[in-house]
């Protein structure tokens, strides 16, 4: 009766790392093809990652469950960058978080940021495929900015030729 009155019950999922591989490695495909649509990504990327998780891991998931995990995924990336931007920290590769130049580093860090009540948490936390989530998160992608029309382009004067040497015989 309850789904007939239009409510949904929640389909939890607990994520694990051979989970988030299989999701980011369709998140990274698509990506470089471009799938975005304007709020995000087209549907048959989701259609895609239900299966590449459901064929790799063996656990149905569905949209809602990406969509999840995809934020607390942008969370990270939003977090982690920050930290990373300021001196005295750098990446992990091999233990997947967080490294530091000194525990007073850090601790000026969260003096500094107080306000998040959560950012003690990512002296320790363990992120995996950070790389691939620098590639789906990172907001370094074209943006139009300096594009021109090819009306702009006609317009702008030409450069000046460029001089050929006397030298140099011309190729036939």
């Amino acid at each position: 009766m309850a789904e007939e009155a239009g409510t949904r019950r929640r389909n939890y999922c607990t994520w694990d790392d051979e989970m988030d591989a299989a999701l980011l490695e369709v998140l990274v495909e698509h990506h470089n093809k471009g799938d975005h649509a304007q709020n995000g990504w087209k549907p048959h990327v989701y259609t895609h990652a239900i299966r590449n998780v459901k064929d790799k891991c063996n656990k149905d998931i569905t949209k809602d469950n990406i969509s999840g995990r995809m934020r607390t995924l942008d969370h990270h990336y939003e977090v982690v960058s920050k930290i990373l931007s300021q001196s005295g920290f750098g990446w992990g590769w091999t233990n997947n978080r967080l490294s530091m130049d000194s525990n007073d580093v850090w601790d000026k860090y969260v003096e500094a940021n107080k306000a998040s009540k959560e950012i003690k948490s990512y002296k320790t936390k363990v992120i995996k495929n950070w790389e691939s989530i620098c590639i789906v998160y990172s907001k370094d992608h074209a943006n139009g900015e300096g594009a021109k029309t090819g009306a702009e382009i006609a317009a702008e004067p030409l450069e000046e030729p460029i001089e050929v040497s006397p030298e140099l015989a011309p190729k036939r």
